[in-house]
């Protein structure tokens, strides 16, 4: 059929704009979960793969969204993303699989009215799955019906031909995903040797293959406050790709306590101390709608860093968050104070605080007390290192078999102490350097085809608590009296 030709004087509407989302890559987040796929055009197509979305118009066509965000965990991430905090790309993993989590509905009976039939009282519904009847008669898609989804996630069904225009109503058979089904196994995944298949937290490979991006803060709101879940996110933070390294963000369970004093003893029966994860608790409330800390804290760590010129040098800590509450699973509100909060910071715990306005609280990983190391206990300290890693490992990747000669060891140190010198100019880092040492790189170490290099920097640690000292001064008062003083 030839293209429609047009003639005259057209208008055509277009969806309300929303900002383009701020980009920034160093706080990368690979968030793992479920998602509502029915909702797409091809359900299969985003299954247990790395679906990296660049705005919320993206994420719906590729992956589908709803409100439902305890049922469909990736749509929290969604929301604090492209929503709260306008901050992008993202990378999802869905593992919601149609042809596994699902449910047959039972056949029903719907009226029509103006044309239409509205299955309102089902969600989740396949496209693929249903079969309309007028009468004993089966009715075909596209010739005497059409399919559409309201913004409620409801199945719509609109009547095209003739044949079906009159009918007063309609019997649907059809099937729902079931995102119920969908267990802590499914979020930790693994490999199938038998199709040589990845899913949830091992599709965490592909990432980088499919993106050319090395992941930076991986994320299962939701699922994470699941021991078992957070184990085997930590076990994924180093090594991603072989040589890639990341932090991963992990709620504690707040259906285990009502008071903040046991949340430390949360943290350390559920085995959550390394220098790569941050933990946090409570969880969080934007008007009836509760989400996971870390949905909003990994949207806030990213949106932070793209804002700083895509640098994650700057702390988490005292940040305004968007959020109304903060909550547990069931709804009780908590207000901790300022000592109260320090409680859980002391035990590497992130919480929060609010002061005029909600903001986050805590510097320190969850390997704090027990580490002290500068470099592994403060979060920006932790994330430059991680960071700093992750660039040299792309930037001169390019350099990988070349000549090992006097050039190219020469190229690698203007290069990189310029980097790092622009760093530390722009306040980034307070300082670094490269040395190439000729001792540590022997000939026979050189015919083996390896090069050292050593990299010395120092990132910032927090100003986390700034002490005014105040005294009294007699002096001061006597010279007022006399005439002679005055504030100097």
């Amino acid at each position: 059929m030839s293209e429609k030709y047009y003639h005259g004087v057209r208008v055509v509407e277009e969806g309300t704009g929303i900002a383009s989302p701020v980009n920034g890559t160093s706080g990368l987040q690979v968030i793992v979960g479920t998602a509502p796929v029915n909702l797409t055009d091809d359900p299969e197509a985003s299954v247990n793969v790395p679906v990296l979305c660049s705005n919320m118009q993206d994420a719906k066509k590729r992956l589908g969204y709803s409100t439902d965000f305890e049922a469909y965990t990736l749509c929290q991430s969604m929301y604090a993303n492209f929503i709260a905090y306008g901050v992008a790309p993202v990378v999802f993993i869905n593992v919601l699989d149609p042809a596994v989590h699902k449910k047959e509905n039972e056949a029903k009976e719907y009226s029509v009215i103006k044309g239409q039939a509205v299955i309102d009282d089902v969600l989740g519904i396949l496209k693929s799955s249903i079969v309309v009847k007028l009468g004993e008669t089966a009715l075909e898609e596209d010739t005497d019906y059409l399919l559409s989804f309201d913004s409620s996630g409801h199945l719509v069904i609109t009547l095209i031909s003739d044949q079906a225009a009159e009918a007063k109503s309609l019997m649907v058979e059809s099937t729902s995903i079931d995102p119920s089904q969908v267990t802590a196994e499914d979020i930790i995944g693994g490999y199938d040797v038998m199709t040589g298949k990845e899913s949830g937290f091992e599709v965490l490979r592909q990432v980088y293959p499919r993106t050319g991006m090395a992941p930076a803060l991986l994320l299962a709101p939701g699922w994470s406050h699941d021991p078992e879940v957070g184990a085997v996110m930590i076990s994924k933070c180093e090594y991603i790709n072989g040589v890639f390294s990341a932090e991963c963000l992990l709620d504690l369970d707040t259906t285990k306590t009502r008071l903040y004093t046991d949340v430390p003893k949360i943290k350390e029966e559920s085995g959550y101390q390394d220098k790569h994860a941050l933990v946090m608790w409570p969880m969080t409330q934007i008007g009836d709608t509760k989400l996971y800390y870390s949905a909003l804290f990994g949207a806030m760590a990213q949106y932070t860093d793209a804002s700083n010129d895509n640098v994650p040098s700057l702390y988490l800590s005292n940040k305004v968050i968007n959020i109304d509450k903060a909550v547990l699973a069931d709804g009780t509100e908590v207000f901790m104070d300022r000592e109260q909060a320090n409680t859980l910071n002391a035990a590497g715990i992130i919480t929060l605080i609010s002061e005029g306005s909600w903001r986050s609280w805590g510097n320190n990983t969850s390997v704090y007390p027990e580490v002290k190391d500068v470099k592994d206990r403060w979060i920006a300290c932790r994330r430059m290192f991680t960071w700093m890693s992750n660039n040299l490992i792309t930037i001169y990747h390019d350099r990988v078999d070349s000549p090992a000669n006097y050039r190219l060891i020469e190229s690698i140190c203007d290069s990189e102490n310029i980097r790092l010198n622009s760093y530390v100019s722009d306040g980034k880092l307070a300082g670094g350097r490269i040395e190439y040492n000729e001792d540590e790189n022997s000939v026979e170490n050189v015919l083996t085809g390896q090069v050292i290099f050593h990299i010395y920097m120092a990132a910032f640690t927090p100003a986390e608590d700034i002490v005014f000292v105040l005294k009294f001064d007699p002096e001061l008062l006597a010279d007022s009296l006399s005439g002679t003083g005055g504030a100097s």
